[in-house]
C-alpha cells in the first residue's frame, strides 16, 4: 500500500517539531557570569538551556536533561576538564549523539587538534561571537540525523 502524499502544512509542522527537538542546549562553563550571559542569549533565541559549572555536574546534568548540543569550556575546575567531558560523552551511548562545541580561550592549532581528538564536533575561541554560536547551533540541527 502506498502512503498518501503529505499535505505541505503537515510536512512543515513535522519539520518544526524536529527542529524543536534540537533546542536543548547544555552549557558547561565555570565562569558563572559567562554561563549566565550565554544562557540568556540562547533562551531569548528560543532554546531550552541547562547550565553546569564543572565537568562532573555537566555529565550528571546531561543524563537528566538530554541535550542535543553541548557548549563546553575546556579549562574547567576539578577532575574533569573539557576534554574529559567530551570523552565521557562519546563513551556513553545515551550521550554520544550530542553535538559538542568546545568553547575555550585556547585557540592554537594544537588546541583545536586536541579538541577534535577528544570528540568535539567544533571549536570556538573565547570570547564567543553570539552570531557564530547561533550559526553553530543551526548547523547542529542540520547535521542531526533526526532533524
Amino acid at each position: 500500500m502506498r502512503e498518501a502524499p503529505q499535505r505541505p502544512d503537515l510536512a512543515l509542522r513535522q519539520k518544526e517539531t524536529a527542529r524543536a527537538l534540537m533546542e536543548r542546549v547544555l552549557i558547561v562553563e565555570d565562569d558563572v557570569s559567562s554561563a549566565a550571559s550565554m544562557s540568556l542569549l540562547l533562551e531569548l533565541s528560543g532554546y531550552t538551556v541547562a547550565v553546569a559549572h564543572d565537568g562532573s555536574s555537566g555529565i550528571e546534568t546531561a543524563r537528566q536533561f538530554r541535550p542535543e548540543v553541548v557548549v563546553c569550556d575546556i579549562g574547567l575546575p576539578g577532575e574533569m576538564d573539557g576534554y574529559a567531558v567530551a570523552k565521557a560523552f562519546r563513551a556513553d551511548p545515551s550521550l554520544r549523539p550530542a553535538f559538542l562545541i568546545a568553547l575555550t580561550g585556547y585557540g592554537q592549532h594544537e588546541d583545536r587538534r586536541r579538541a577534535e581528538a577528544a570528540g568535539f564536533d567544533t571549536h570556538m575561541t573565547k570570547p564567543a561571537d553570539p552570531s557564530v554560536l547561533k550559526a553553530l547551533l543551526s548547523e547542529a540541527a542540520i547535521l542531526s540525523p533526526d532533524a
